[in-house]
């Protein structure tokens, strides 16, 4: 009987401390993929991101896959200076296979404050940046004021987008 009890706590504590240590992973290849951006790194950057990811902008016509993303911010990262976000705010979620992971983000970013979310998957043991959306947080009460400054903007891209 005491043996089964033990069994039955060594697995309930081991799966909640296999979810931590996958929790810590995502945590450090998130807090690892920002280090890369803000040391304008640009191998250890585009290395945290699956072969077929995808990356989301602030601008509406940002939304490209790894090998156009890379081919944009390339400049920035041969200028010896990316972008530098840092965290203020993260959670993680898992499905339950422990094979993909889902999270958002505050950050404290050049824009002011930014919310980050996305998507890692665990490829050959390793977690990766699979879809990644940033986002800048607009305040409530300053939302009419935002969508007046992008309102022409808006209305081309959106005929743009209809054609």
């Amino acid at each position: 009987m005491q043996k089964r009890i033990f069994i039955v706590i060594f697995l309930f504590f081991g799966s909640i401390t296999y979810g931590q240590t996958q929790q810590a992973k995502v945590d450090k290849l998130l807090e690892d993929w920002h280090a890369a951006a803000a040391a304008a790194n640009y191998v250890n950057y585009f290395d945290l991101m699956a072969e077929n990811s995808v990356f989301i902008g602030t601008d509406a016509t940002e939304n490209w896959n790894k090998q156009e993303f890379m081919v944009w911010s390339k400049p920035y990262f041969d200028r010896g200076k990316a972008w530098s976000f840092s965290t203020l705010e993260r959670n993680i979620f898992f499905a339950e296979d422990g094979e993909l992971a889902w999270f958002d983000e505050l950050l404290d970013t050049q824009m002011g404050i930014c919310r980050g979310s996305g998507v890692a998957v665990k490829e050959n043991g390793r977690w990766k940046i699979k879809h990644y959306v940033l986002s800048i947080a607009i305040p409530n009460e300053n939302v009419d004021a935002v969508t007046g400054l992008k309102a022409e903007f808006d209305k081309k891209l959106i005929s743009k987008l209809r054609q």
